[in-house]
């Protein structure tokens, strides 16, 4: 993503995490309702949940310094709530476990974090709850990959064929997200797109007729579809291909349209259209390493300023 298209995001992202911190308590000395300091928590939670068991391996996942680790480790050994044992394939190796009462205080610091989840959630509708999820994992993830130096990761995604709640709605705001942000456009284009949406998801029980849908968490973030009644003559119109800004460059645009593709092939259409517009360059090298060649380009306003729209056609047989 550009830096300017970044820089939108920059100043709502900072003030969100600034919130975040505060309402979480971490501005206080001690967290979730404990007498211990935030890096103590994280630390009795890490090694708790057996995803981090030496002291190197929480110097990783906390972001902190050997010392620092160290100091507090001792200080949680010393107040009963950490005890260590030899590893397995080096004595010499120190392995973490919590004691007794270190499972105790962990019981104690789960509830009241899930208390104030719960507490926040309760109020805000099933959608938003999927999105907050599916956001914050996206976003930490790729700050750890950024401190490692790391490719970004991708979300687990999975490819579905039919018609899911939703469909109409998401998809239509997906396009939205990104063409009013790169293009402009407004209530115009996305009355327009609706209508078509709409007219498509009442036809997609016809044989000639299929959408595609990338699903996180059960969420869709990418959708293809394939109208093979109104252009008549066998041929097949891709139509409705967007993907969610967090999976751009990720190849979850690619495995979508080798759906849509695969399925004009066995439908034995003849040919398949797309309509775009120029410029957008990362979509027209994807078409065109797929089979798809332009054909025509023209110059209209049909969606509320002008563009250039480009026909691209890929013949079949």
């Amino acid at each position: 993503m550009p830096i300017a298209e970044r820089r939108l995001y920059l100043h709502p992202i900072r003030d969100a995490s600034r919130h975040l911190v505060r309402e979480l308590g971490f501005m206080g000395s001690t967290l979730a309702g404990t007498d211990l300091p935030p890096s103590a928590v994280h630390a009795l939670i890490e090694i708790g949940d057996r995803q981090v068991d030496t002291a190197a391996q929480l110097c990783t996942v906390l972001n902190l310094e050997k010392s620092s680790v160290s100091r507090m480790l001792n200080k949680l050994i010393k107040a009963g709530e950490l005890a260590t044992q030899p590893g397995e394939r080096d004595a010499r190796e120190r392995i973490l476990r919590l004691t007794e009462q270190g499972r105790q205080t962990l019981a104690g610091i789960n509830s009241f974090a899930e208390r104030q989840v719960l507490n926040a959630l309760d109020i805000l509708p099933a959608a938003a709850c999927a999105d907050i999820a599916a956001g914050l994992q996206t976003y930490a993830a790729a700050l750890r990959a950024h401190r490692a130096g790391e490719a970004a990761p991708v979300p687990e995604t999975e490819i579905v064929s039919g018609y899911r709640p939703g469909f109409v709605a998401r998809t239509l705001e997906m396009h939205m997200q990104y063409y009013s942000r790169t293009v402009g456009f407004g209530a115009f284009f996305e009355s327009t797109v609706g209508t078509a949406l709409a007219d498509l998801a009442g036809r997609l029980s016809h044989p000639l007729n299929e959408t595609w849908s990338a699903l996180s968490g059960g969420r869709i973030v990418g959708s293809v579809s394939i109208d093979g009644e109104s252009l008549g003559d066998n041929r097949a119109h891709l139509r409705a291909f967007i993907i969610d800004d967090s999976l751009r460059g990720s190849g979850v645009g690619r495995k979508l349209l080798n759906r849509a593709v695969a399925f004009c092939d066995e439908r034995g259409f003849r040919e398949t259209h797309l309509w775009t517009f120029k410029g957008l360059d990362a979509a027209r090298h994807l078409y065109e390493s797929l089979g798809f060649v332009l054909a025509e380009e023209q110059q209209g306003e049909q969606w509320g300023q002008p563009m250039t729209e480009q026909l691209f056609i890929r013949p079949h047989g």
